[in-house]
């Protein structure tokens, strides 16, 4: 993803990134210091402007909302959900994920996926 500038990232990405580190962290698979170092780069870029921040907005809850109750094919979590939102609300053509549930409910939506 370095060099690119077309990259599109809400708070609620970061929060999911912070409770990732927070399970490796509980399983000793890295340390305070490395945790600390990832998600102040991540924070860092977004406030820079490196990645472009798409909001929550109740556009995007209705926009969730359909998909939870259309996408029955592919159980989503609210979270899920959400991220799939953002990304289609803010037309993105792809959405990076290891998620499979959300990766196939991107894929669902339109969307191309990576890992694919």
């Amino acid at each position: 993803m370095e060099g690119r500038d077309d990259l599109l990232v809400s708070d609620l990405a970061v929060t999911e990134i912070a409770s990732a580190l927070s399970r490796r962290l509980r399983q000793r698979a890295l340390t305070r210091e490395v945790a600390r170092r990832v998600q102040h780069a991540i924070v860092g870029r977004l406030d820079d402007g490196v990645y472009h921040r798409v909001e929550l907005t109740r556009d995007v809850h209705r926009r969730a909302e359909h998909f939870l109750l259309s996408l029955t094919e592919t159980p989503l979590r609210a979270a899920d959900a959400l991220h799939l939102a953002l990304a289609t609300s803010a037309r993105a053509a792809s959405m990076a994920s290891f998620d499979m549930r959300l990766g196939a409910a991107a894929r669902a939506a339109g969307l191309a996926t990576y890992p694919a």
